[in-house]
């Protein structure tokens, strides 16, 4: 009993509280209530001043992270002289050590994870949205499969977005051998194609560590904003496995696409909520500190929401770093009341415009009127 107590009082004691040495630690996160009526909850900070997309100065319209080292600005460390005496590192090595010191240093409910956030390449939705113009992509084309021509239902990339991933492909090769990048330890992606692939052409091919290998896992929760858009439907499991058999499913993930409604879209509340959820899913549950997630503009601009990150919008291919530093916390559950999806009205042919917050402007009697939002009640702690 006594050698029990050293041994626990010798753990608890050791001047390192943190975790093992690169990694950023998880805790198993379970919104659960406790017997005082609190519950565990997430607080997320981006911590500024190590890329050039959190600094309000960057211009994100024409940034492009494969021309500037991913954006890693080019500064001292504290670590710096210990790691690198002589100034021999490269930036992302000095950058890496600093990170794991941060992990190792932190207590038990602190955790620092570098995420790689990378937007697809260019879609068919995309060039159709182009080529229509967003008022008449958002009330009549979009909502279709296609037309007759081309099909945008979950959204196949064009050629040019076939090129983008080869972009994003070389700049990896050259940052891993080069600049040392830290290869990503863990790898997600949205479940529509567009993404799914942007992931496989992104990151296949490249030298990985043995440790750390190109083994995706979709994730539901990191699509798209749910619009009643076909390009926001994804395929079946079965489609998916079959196109990219590498890429590993979630626990739960369903074979047909059970979000995807057609007649009505996801609030903002809806998808900042949804977002939470997966980011604390990937914060609770993985380990790793370096992490690739692609997706989509709207849901990375939700996660940079969500992760207390400044707005920067992404064109597609397009991608953007970030240094987190999450804290699990006790909290009382608030109760809150989101309207989870709303109506989006349609036109039978082209319309002549949209207004931003009223909808389309059909010619003639050419709209059609859907069903009316729902406002679901939920519990949840933000």
């Amino acid at each position: 009993m006594l050698a029990a107590s050293i041994v626990t009082l010798l753990s608890l004691s050791s001047t390192c509280m943190g975790w093992e040495w690169g990694r950023s630690g998880k805790w198993d996160y379970k919104p659960k209530a406790s017997c005082h009526s609190e519950t565990s909850t997430i607080n997320y900070t981006t911590i500024s001043g190590f890329f050039q997309q959190d600094d309000p100065a960057t211009v994100s319209s024409n940034f492009d992270y494969t021309e500037s080292n991913y954006g890693l600005i080019d500064r001292s460390y504290p670590t710096d002289n210990k790691f690198d005496p002589h100034g021999k590192r490269t930036q992302w090595e000095r950058f890496a050590y600093y990170v794991n010191t941060l992990n190792r240093d932190c207590d038990k409910n602190t955790q620092y994870k570098v995420l790689f956030m990378a937007r697809h390449g260019e879609g068919y939705h995309n060039a159709a949205e182009s080529y229509y113009g967003t008022p008449a992509w958002n009330c009549y084309w979009g909502p279709l499969d296609g037309n007759g021509t081309v099909v945008w239902r979950d959204a196949q990339l064009t050629n040019a977005g076939i090129a983008q991933c080869t972009k994003a492909n070389t700049f990896w090769k050259h940052a891993l051998s080069t600049e040392k990048i830290p290869a990503p330890q863990s790898y997600y992606s949205s479940p529509l194609i567009r993404s799914a692939t942007t992931a496989n052409l992104t990151f296949n091919g490249l030298k990985l560590p043995a440790e750390s290998p190109f083994v995706p896992t979709v994730k539901e929760l990191f699509r798209e904003g749910i619009s009643m858009r076909s390009c926001d439907e994804r395929s079946s499991k079965t489609y998916i496995r079959t196109l990219l058999p590498a890429f590993r499913f979630e626990e739960g993930f369903t074979e047909d696409d059970e979000l995807w409604k057609g007649y009505e879209g996801e609030t903002s509340e809806a998808e900042l909520k949804r977002t939470r959820t997966v980011l604390n899913d990937v914060f609770s549950n993985d380990d790793s500190t370096w992490i690739s997630i692609t997706s989509h503009s709207g849901q990375i601009a939700a996660d940079l929401k969500v992760l207390g990150h400044i707005p920067f919008s992404l064109s597609t291919g397009q991608a953007i770093p970030a240094l987190i530093k999450a804290v699990s916390l006790k909290a009382v559950p608030a109760t809150t009341t989101i309207q989870s999806w709303t109506a989006e009205a349609t036109c039978k042919a082209p319309p002549v415009t949209s207004i931003s917050g009223q909808g389309c402007v059909c010619s003639g009697a050419s709209s059609t009127t859907l069903a009316a939002a729902i406002a679901t009640p939920t519990t949840s702690v933000i």
